[in-house]
């Protein structure tokens, strides 16, 4: 069974800092593309960040490039997102998720390349 856990969102005012981690099991982690997500009241869900199967290309939607940093760590079979210069228009709902087929190619930036989700964690950005 795969699993997706999520940690490290909370309150933030603009212009402050933010890591958000995301634990995965039941997967053979290295071998996965992983992706950031996030969804705003009354809004879609909407792509921020991913970072190939090894780890070494980063990608990053134009709304957050500059200020976000994706990272994996292969041994710790986990992702993060390093937050900063957040803004009020970065609050929402932030999801994890893992690619649906190994050793995946191209830019997982749809999220219907991903099969599995974590249950999302909180972001909110006080102006």
């Amino acid at each position: 069974q795969v699993q997706l856990v999520e940690s490290g969102g909370g309150l933030v005012q603009a212009g402050g800092s933010l890591r958000l981690s995301c634990a995965a099991s039941g997967r053979t982690f290295r071998r996965y593309t992983m992706g950031w997500f996030r969804q705003a009241p009354g809004k879609e869900r909407e792509f921020v960040a991913t970072i190939n199967w090894s780890g070494d290309r980063p990608y990053y939607a134009d709304s957050v490039k500059g200020r976000f940093t994706i990272s994996k760590d292969n041994a710790k079979n986990t992702v993060y997102l390093q937050m900063n210069s957040l803004k009020p228009e970065d609050t929402a709902v932030y999801y994890c998720a893992i690619d649906r087929t190994a050793y995946g190619i191209g830019v997982g930036t749809s999220p219907l390349r991903y099969d599995y989700w974590g249950q999302g964690t909180q972001v909110t950005v006080s102006s």
